[in-house]
């Protein structure tokens, strides 16, 4: 099982989290900047220490230069995330 999710990554916020929806996409707040794919890798180890899998189990799937990403999570059902995303247990 692999969930997908639109996300936008906002870089050097002052806290680590989910941000809420913007449109389709979530946005993830993360304190790393946006160079050298720092942000990116926060990006990664939040959403897989949130969700309880490995950091190789979550890869960006497009946009990997961008603000707007899409990623993959494998072995996690798309409700799962969701409720992780939502701020549900």
């Amino acid at each position: 099982m692999t969930a997908r999710v639109a996300v936008k990554v906002q870089p050097r916020a002052s806290r680590e989290g989910v941000g809420g929806r913007v449109g389709e996409e979530w946005k993830i707040l993360v304190r790393a900047p946006a160079v050298e794919g720092k942000a990116n890798e926060a990006c990664l180890d939040f959403l897989a220490r949130g969700l309880g899998v490995t950091r190789s189990a979550v890869r960006i799937v497009s946009g990997a230069t961008s603000r707007h990403k899409r990623i993959a999570i494998e072995g996690v059902t798309q409700e799962a995330l969701e409720r992780f995303l939502k701020g549900e247990r």
